[in-house]
């Protein structure tokens, strides 16, 4: 299900009110021939066509690691990419068929995708992967970090309002166990919603496949389809008429407008299960840009606003990489036999506790 896309790809970022990271001037970026001869698409009623396929692949993590710079050297940038390539290498080998059973408990390689996708054991190797293999580059610059405000690159603490409300529905999920229903089982298990963030909003990277979308666009609405789970935003353009605060779709209820040759999009009133990194208020906006800056870029900017469980406003740059091919059908539930096994699974662990115990 992932098409085939180019090596430039990498490129996610992410901005939020007051930039910890200034974005470089136009003047001060070195331009290619071709960018600067770009003129830039637009549709019958005047506006930047952003509709096509893109990704936001890449391998710089969310936040930024303590103690680093903003920017990376050219030096600190081939060191990291190296290490990417080798290990997709290794992982991606053909393996020995007369090897040995794995260790008991599966073995852990320390790596997010390749641990989650194999289970420990070997489930399936970096072929099935795809998470990028490179650093982003946000206007030239080869960040450390998609989140970019607060100036550190990091998530603001939770406020402790938040923190109360985690400690909750940790007490609530207590009562069950993690295999013994099927709503103990997060969204993704249940072909409900991708893995992470990925739909959004905010549209982030999930370091794992398929960071994949597509956008179409008309004079009253945005369509952007999320790869991973077939998710899909109807934003509304024009005057905004909100829905209801009970009405919460699984990715909010969307706004957008231009701002000059910017697309500003406005969401509120997600989901409650979607706990995008912890557990957000009823409250939480996201505000998102996207802005088309060369024939293979859109810049994609974020903004979170939940003062009932961050400390401050935090976000982020995210250059969305034009994609080479097609995106086909997820098909999540389509021959997906997960949810069944590790239901009837732990059916039959029971079992073997109860007829142990007698």
């Amino acid at each position: 299900m992932i098409a085939r896309y180019s090596a430039s790809f990498l490129v996610l970022g992410l901005v939020g009110a007051s930039v910890g990271v200034a974005p470089l001037a136009a003047a001060d970026v070195d331009l290619t021939p071709d960018q600067q001869q770009w003129v830039m698409p637009r549709t019958s009623d005047g506006h930047p066509d952003l509709q096509g396929n893109w990704s936001n692949a890449t391998i710089t993590p969310l936040g930024r690691p303590r103690g680093q710079g903003p920017v990376l050297t050219p030096d600190q940038v081939a060191e990291i990419e190296g290490r990417r390539e080798e290990f997709i290498e290794v992982l991606s080998a053909t393996s020995d068929p007369n090897r040995e059973a794995p260790a008991v408990g599966g073995v852990r390689t320390g790596d997010f995708a390749f641990d989650a996708a194999s289970g420990g054991t070997g489930g399936y190797n970096y072929v099935y992967i795809d998470g990028g293999d490179r650093v982003a580059i946000y206007n030239g610059e080869s960040r450390s970090s998609l989140v970019t405000n607060p100036a550190d690159g990091r998530i603001p603490s939770l406020t402790p309002e938040a923190r109360q409300r985690r400690s909750e529905r940790s007490e609530f999920n207590r009562q069950f166990g993690a295999y013994d229903n099927p709503e103990n089982r997060p969204l993704s298990d249940r072909c409900l919603m991708s893995f992470g963030s990925n739909a959004g909003p905010p549209m982030l990277p999930n370091y794992f496949y398929n960071n994949n979308y597509t956008i179409v666009q008309t004079a009253d609405h945005i369509m952007i389809m999320t790869e991973m789970v077939h998710d899909v935003r109807i934003i509304r353009l024009g005057e905004r008429v909100p829905l209801p605060d009970q009405v919460r779709p699984w990715m909010g209820d969307s706004w957008g407008y231009w701002e000059d040759d910017t697309l500003v999009i406005e969401t509120t009133n997600l989901h409650p299960l979607q706990r995008f990194n912890g557990n957000p208020s009823d409250n939480l906006k996201v505000i998102e840009r996207l802005t088309r800056v060369d024939q293979s870029t859109i810049n994609y900017e974020f903004t979170v606003i939940d003062p009932a469980t961050y400390t401050a406003e935090w976000g982020g740059e995210v250059p969305m990489k034009a994609l080479e091919g097609r995106i086909y059908e997820y098909a999540c539930h389509e021959g997906n036999y997960a949810l069944g096994a590790i239901l009837s699974g732990a059916r039959y662990q029971e079992r073997l506790e109860e007829e142990n115990q007698n």
